[in-house]
């Protein structure tokens, strides 16, 4: 029986959520949370073992989270390492692809996760490994662990494996020359695809070209001492009542408050409500997310203008890029309405 490795964060193991998000690495010969499901689910191999990391840990220490991972498996025996399900959660979409891209390149072997659409591990990690769509939260975890598992069983048994539109994961950019089976030569193929595109019929490219969303870069501010600036942020900081309701992921809504005559965010008065970092020193001083102190200070000594006489926010865990590009847009409105000539974004 071929044997398997299963890499899941801190809450997927059952240790905590963000107040153990700092989880240093560990690994556990045994099956916990999501291998269980995984173990099950394959048909050829055995998960004999379950590494541990907080999304935190991997991501502010990532080279010594990884370091440690690899010198847990220097003296292992696996075949196929998984990763995940991370569903829509990004940090954990991005320690499942540093983690698997440096399995694959110290030990050789297949690599396999499973994230949403919308988490920024897809587009980060998809030239390295294989990333099969998943859901947005752990209620569609057996149906993605029974598909990584598939595949997974596919590749153990060397079986045929095709690409990415046959076999579900996310198109990967990477172009492999392949036999027909009919034979039919290039130049009678692109003409087919001609004709048909003359005659208004449908027909498949096969060269097709991945559309980029770009925004142009703004030209530079000509002279900061005259401009007003406002702040936006993802941080989630809000008044303490959150008036706007802003939910603390996957949010929907934002909401503009007023600094006027304030010298800075007072705790107390303003919180964050965001659900993908510990709250703990933005609650105690809102101000190291929505620098409204530093701001002031630059406005005294004449580096800006002004500063905008609202921030604006909303919470960026989760949040679809379609959702966030639609609050952006309706920010946008009031900017441009009520003269702002820059906008510094700060996160978490």
């Amino acid at each position: 029986m071929k044997k398997a490795i299963l890499y899941i964060n801190q809450f997927f193991a059952g240790i905590g959520g963000e107040d153990k998000a700092d989880y240093a690495p560990e690994i556990r010969a045994e099956l916990v949370g999501p291998a269980m499901e995984l173990d099950k689910r394959l048909q050829n191999a055995e998960v004999t073992h379950t590494i541990i990391c907080g999304d935190n840990f991997m991501g502010s220490k990532t080279e010594e989270a990884v370091e440690e991972i690899l010198g847990f498996l220097a003296d292992k025996e696996f075949d196929i390492f998984f990763a995940g399900p991370a569903f829509q959660a990004g940090r954990y979409g991005s320690a499942c692809g540093h983690i698997c891209k440096a399995v694959k390149e110290k030990f050789g072997v297949p690599i396999i996760s499973s994230m949403h659409e919308e988490n920024p591990g897809v587009d980060m990690f998809k030239k390295d490994m294989i990333i099969f769509p998943s859901g947005k939260s752990a209620a569609a975890m057996r149906k993605d662990v029974k598909k990584i598992a598939a595949y997974g069983d596919k590749v153990l048994a060397g079986e045929k494996l095709g690409n990415a539109e046959e076999e579900g994961y996310f198109v990967r950019g990477i172009r492999h020359q392949e036999w027909l089976e009919d034979a039919t030569p290039a130049a009678d193929r692109v003409i087919d695809m001609l004709l048909k595109k003359i005659k208004g019929e449908s027909f498949k490219t096969e060269l097709p070209i991945p559309k980029l969303d770009r925004v142009p870069i703004a030209p530079a501010i000509k002279d900061l001492s005259k401009a007003t600036v406002a702040i936006a942020t993802s941080g989630g900081i809000v008044p303490v009542d959150n008036p706007d309701r802003i939910q603390s992921a996957s949010a929907t809504r934002w909401g503009r408050y007023s600094v006027e005559g304030m010298e800075r965010l007072e705790a107390g008065v303003f919180k964050t409500i965001h659900a993908g970092y510990d709250p703990a020193a933005a609650d105690a001083d809102p101000n190291v997310c929505v620098p409204i102190d530093a701001m002031r200070a630059f406005e005294k000594e004449g580096k800006i203008g002004r500063l905008h006489e609202y921030f604006y926010t909303t919470v960026g865990t989760g949040t679809t890029q379609a959702e966030a590009a639609r609050m952006g847009q309706e920010m946008v409105e009031y900017f441009k309405n009520e003269g702002v000539d820059a906008v510094i974004l700060t996160s978490t």
